[in-house]
């Protein structure tokens, strides 16, 4: 049986190999010529361009087996890192898939079968794979919450050796990983239907709730926001705005169902007391992104009209502080005094998909109009005309910024239907692309700057994996938007 696992593994990464070899040379053959002609054509480059980077960045930065995702290879030297990457970059590949499943299906609904029949299932296939061995970041441990102690599985920061066994205790587990993963599994669900996924993001979007500070002020408010992470205090943009458009999917979802859920919250009259009471999933669902949007805007908008990385400045430190109600040990608020941090393109991209799927379940008109200034202030803040190519917009491409950069593409494209002016903001990342792909294609693979190219000295052009799959995610992105304007 080992030996029949071991040729079948052979046999698909033999025809792995060949399927990159093949969309390779589809984009040279096909879409060598610069002025594209028509918006079908446009539309199959994109799509096309995103399978070759997503398939030679499986090539590379995937083990032979496919289970583990390697952080950094280096197109010149050859030399890919022994360091394993996070689940926040491992999510970026099942996010790649992702978005190429959902351009193959827009052009098959508009009537191109032609991409659709020659790649849809190899690419369900290996979100499957994907799904199946990301169960390496799983681990379990006890945590006490503002509510309750409880024992969970979610996903580490870190991998293990085998899957299940990931240590998540601490800090090396964080909210903001699972929501990323969330979203994915909402996704991976819509487009294959398989209840699994929808069930798993469920249960992690339990967990992420169950860190939600409910405690209240003086006032009898909560002081809401979500922690980093369990072993955090402080409330951070990623680890509360990327949770709107989720939870506002499950809301969908459920609509039109009677589905019920557990809410665990504190007795308004004492202050103290840990109450529990059985909600319309719907309702419930819907509601929790309005409290996380609110408490975003309210706590973290800045004066140039972007977010601020983070609720700090603890007070009197950063300690996670207990309490103990009836005898019952609960976690304790930890006063948070002002935002500070850098403000990074993700944590407005989060907000602006935020308000446009709350704007689509609720048509209040102060989702859209927030939607729209905060498109303008982005784009006004993180996108700089000229100061590498003429007529081209600048993006910082240092740290992680090309990961984030692509989930304020994101933002724009899930505004896009409803304000015009993100399609133009949208057309900037379609020329960067475009430009580096023209430019500067390495082996097939893209630098981290798309306008600048790539490091002078070979021995320091080692690429991030997860930027590569953002690429492809952005390209693919922009093909349904090409279809869907």
């Amino acid at each position: 049986m080992k030996v029949f696992k071991k040729l079948q593994f052979i046999f698909v990464a033999s025809v792995s190999m060949l399927m990159v070899r093949q969309v390779q040379a589809e984009t040279q053959i096909s879409f060598s010529v610069d002025n594209i002609k028509s918006d079908q054509a446009r539309q199959d480059q994109n799509l096309v361009r995103a399978m070759a980077l997503l398939d030679r960045s499986m090539e590379v930065y995937f083990s032979a087996d496919g289970k583990s995702m390697h952080r950094f290879y280096n197109p010149d030297t050859e030399v890919r890192s022994e360091e394993k990457a996070s689940v926040w970059m491992y999510s970026a590949s099942i996010e790649a898939v992702n978005a190429i499943l959902h351009g193959l299906k827009a052009q098959k609904e508009r009537g191109n079968h032609n991409l659709f029949d020659k790649h849809y299932k190899r690419y369900a296939d290996l979100l499957v794979q994907l799904h199946e061995n990301a169960a390496y970041y799983l681990g379990t441990f006890n945590l006490i919450s503002f509510t309750q102690s409880k024992d969970w599985t979610v996903y580490a920061v870190d991998r293990a050796k085998a899957k299940g066994a990931a240590n998540v205790t601490g800090v090396l587990n964080v909210y903001d990983d699972q929501m990323w993963l969330i979203r994915e599994l909402i996704e991976a669900y819509h487009l294959t239907g398989k209840e699994r996924y929808l069930k798993e993001a469920e249960y992690l979007t339990t967990y992420v709730l169950d860190g939600w500070d409910c405690t209240l002020d003086d006032k009898g408010n909560e002081n809401g926001g979500i922690p980093w992470g369990p072993g955090y205090v402080t409330k951070h943009a990623c680890s509360n705005a990327p949770m709107i458009s989720p939870l506002v999917w499950l809301h969908e979802i459920y609509k039109k169902k009677n589905d019920q859920i557990t809410y665990n919250y504190i007795d308004a009259g004492d202050k103290q007391s840990r109450r529990s009471k059985m909600l319309r999933k719907a309702d419930f669902y819907l509601d929790f992104a309005k409290r996380i949007y609110a408490w975003q805007k309210d706590h973290l908008l800045n004066s140039k009209g972007v977010y601020d990385d983070m609720m700090g400045d603890c007070y009197p430190d950063c300690s996670i502080v207990y309490e103990i109600v009836n005898g019952i040990k609960y976690r304790k608020n930890t006063q948070l005094r002002k935002a500070v941090g850098t403000s990074f393109s993700y944590n407005s991209g989060t907000m602006i998909s935020g308000a446009a799927d709350l704007y689509r379940a609720t048509r209040s008109k102060v989702y859209l109009e927030d939607g729209k200034k905060l498109s303008d202030a982005s784009f006004q803040y993180f996108a700089k005309l000229g100061s590498q190519v003429p007529a081209h917009y600048t993006y910082a491409s240092d740290g992680f910024n090309n990961w984030f950069n692509g989930v304020l593409l994101r933002g724009f494209f899930q505004i896009s239907p409803v304000f015009d002016k993100a399609g133009h903001y949208m057309d900037s990342f379609q020329q960067n692309l475009d430009y580096g792909y023209a430019h500067f294609l390495r082996s097939g693979l893209l630098p981290p700057d798309l306008l600048g190219g790539w490091h002078i000295d070979k021995d320091k052009n080692n690429l991030e994996g997860m930027f590569m799959f953002t690429y492809a995610a952005q390209y693919a992105m922009l093909s349904q938007y090409q279809i869907e304007k």
